[in-house]
């Protein structure tokens, strides 16, 4: 079995995780925008993220010899550690709900600033949590003004939305068009952020023209809903998001002591496994739910729609495979380092962002006022990331 025995070797595994980690969102965000079923994309997508698990755990898990400290990991599904096999569990069920939360979120509220809230919420609560649990082996003195970093970015984040949904208001109203008014069309053919190859002209980003075709073929209406609606799931799904960490935290070094003696803990593989597990479970009993019963005025959709949809199915594999792999290497990373640490890669809003602004033209056009606080939201993160990168420690045998 390999383990990351250096912090080199940690923070490499959280940088790669923070790339993957904040690209996954733009991909499914994509999708939604040109018009697939949220209820689609997330059900490809969470087939792919359990074979991420599988693939990681067939590798790494079982590269070298098994010892009785450190069995790998076919030799530890035989063992009798299901206390730790249910934390690990518990914590695959809130990541697949605050995953599930943050595709409706990433609509009303858009992507950069529902990643800056959910990985801020994430930090000031999570970090918290493992900086006890991990018998607080990263110093204190440069984790805990991070964590700061973090909860006054989520302040920043919700003005940015604020201030930008104004914006976008007095767009359409200078045009004399009230958002409430949209109606649904069909959408015409081509991307919306590429433009199309026939007669019809693409709209330039930031404009109320680009406003509204996005708005007319997406699949989540967002035109007309109260920003409180978008706020609230967001927050919600940063909570969810803030418990996972500790849960695989305890997992993975049962400090409960819930394991009999003689009993090995989990290793990092092991517990990733089950934790995908059952995120997969969730996902798929939730999702098959949602296709008859969508939520947010979605529209209805069947089983069989879904596996005839091939449009975008390929993106929503590689989505699945990115976040499973990022969520793999934060988890190796803090292993070796401690998984407050490891909390760094909640600072992927930065890669978010780039994609959101690059691919979806966020905050084009916007006013003065949303690009200081925008540029404020972000520095806080880049000091943050720093600061929490800073405070690795190494865990000890």
């Amino acid at each position: 079995m390999y383990l990351v025995e250096s912090k080199g070797g940690a923070i490499a595994c959280m940088l790669l995780a923070l790339s993957f980690l904040g690209t996954w969102p733009a991909i499914m965000t994509l999708l939604e925008r040109r018009g697939r079923l949220p209820q689609h994309t997330y059900l490809d997508y969470t087939i792919t993220n359990l074979l991420a698990a599988v693939i990681i755990a067939l590798t790494f898990g079982q590269i070298g010899s098994s010892t009785p400290e450190m069995p790998n990991f076919i030799t530890q599904l035989s063992q009798d550690n299901w206390p730790c096999v249910l934390f690990a569990m518990a914590g695959g069920v809130v990541l697949s709900v605050g995953n599930l939360s943050t595709q409706y979120a990433w609509a009303f509220v858009g992507l950069s600033v529902t990643e800056v809230i959910t990985s801020s919420i994430t930090v000031v609560i999570g970090t918290t949590l493992n900086y006890f649990l991990d018998d607080k082996i990263n110093r204190a003195e440069i984790l805990f003004p991070g964590v700061g970093c973090f909860l006054i970015a989520v302040c920043l984040a919700s003005a940015v939305h604020s201030s930008n949904a104004a914006d976008n208001k007095a767009k359409l109203n200078a045009q004399g068009i009230d958002a409430c008014m949209v109606k649904e069309t069909l959408p015409y053919k081509g991307d919306l952020e590429v433009g199309s190859k026939g007669t019809a002209p693409k709209a330039k980003f930031g404009t109320a023209d680009f406003l509204m075709e996005v708005e007319k073929r997406r699949s989540i209406k967002v035109f007309g809903k109260s920003t409180l609606t978008g706020l609230a799931i967001t927050f919600f799904a940063g909570v969810c998001f803030s418990l996972f960490s500790p849960a695989f935290n305890l997992a993975t070094n049962d400090q409960w002591k819930t394991l009999k003696e003689g009993v090995p803990h989990l290793v990092v593989y092991t517990a990733f496994f089950y934790f995908s597990v059952s995120c997969f479970v969730l996902a798929l009993i939730l999702n098959i739910t949602f296709l008859y019963h969508p939520v947010l005025n979605s529209p209805k959709s069947s089983l069989r729609a879904y596996l005839s949809d091939w449009n975008g199915r390929g993106w929503a594999f590689l989505a699945g495979l990115l976040c499973g792999f990022g969520n793999g290497l934060q988890f190796m990373g803090g292993q070796a380092a401690g998984y407050a640490a490891a909390d760094a890669v909640q600072a992927l809003p930065l890669v978010s962002t780039f994609w959101g602004i690059l691919l979806f033209g966020e905050y084009r056009k916007s006013s003065r006022r949303t690009y200081i606080l925008l540029g404020s939201m972000l520095f806080m993160f880049i000091a943050a990331v720093g600061v929490l990168m800073a405070s690795s420690g190494h865990r000890k045998d």
